[in-house]
């Protein structure tokens, strides 16, 4: 009897210890919500402006490249500075016949949508215009644990092979070749989707690595002559 009344007694407590702990819980995750929707802005905000960006005035002023930068949200365009790069990162973006602006628009509704995270620096559309979407100083979230030291260029395609139109082949050549150059990088900088993380991307250079070979022999050339 006496140890049923401990019991009984021993109840409420440990009711109130776990509604507390609950409520502790809950308001915990309210709060790092709170952070993680403010911390791009106050990235932004608090950001060193020293490398806001020589490179990214130059490619400002390039007539081939068209700035169609997309809002500052946490799905496609945090807004986190680049503290290095050391790569570029070659994708294709998977949904056969649509232009590059489509899925500039893709990734710019992702703000609403909220389904999941994904960006690019670029984008090459399939009659060779290139459309930037992210700050080359900036994150997009394109290619996994990469994402922090690299920059990334979708290549759109007409069908579900994933090869590449001749126009859309050159310009990533040429847009490829100019950020190695004023990146100090290497043709062994540029790497596949694939090798970061084994996703088969880009489809047409992960089954044909003469390809992917020769894309990156043609980039090595092109850097010859970028001033």
């Amino acid at each position: 009897m006496k140890n049923k009344q401990k019991m009984i007694k021993k109840a409420p407590f440990k009711l109130i210890f776990v509604s507390i702990l609950v409520i502790g819980v809950i308001g915990f995750a309210f709060y790092w919500e709170s952070l993680n929707k403010n911390k791009p802005d106050e990235y932004i905000e608090n950001a060193p402006p020293v490398r806001r960006s020589v490179i990214q005035d130059e490619i400002n002023s390039l007539s081939w490249i068209e700035p169609e930068f997309l809002p500052i949200n946490r799905f496609s365009r945090p807004g986190y500075l680049l503290t290095e790069i050391n790569g570029i990162v070659i994708h294709f973006i998977g949904n056969p016949n649509t232009t590059a602006i489509q899925n500039r628009n893709f990734f710019a509704n992702l703000a609403n949508t909220e389904e999941r995270h994904a960006s690019s620096n670029f984008i090459v559309c399939l009659d060779g215009t290139i459309v930037q979407c992210v700050p080359v100083d900036e994150i997009a979230y394109a290619s996994n644990h990469r994402n922090d030291d690299t920059i990334s260029i979708e290549l759109c395609h007409p069908d579900e092979t994933g090869t590449f139109t001749d126009e859309t082949y050159n310009s990533a050549v040429r847009l490829t070749a100019w950020l190695s150059v004023r990146f100090g990088l290497t043709k062994e900088d540029i790497i596949r989707h694939y090798d970061v993380s084994g996703k088969i991307c880009p489809l047409y250079f992960v089954l044909n690595e003469e390809a992917w070979d020769t894309f990156r022999a043609d980039v090595a050339e092109e850097m010859l002559n970028i001033e």
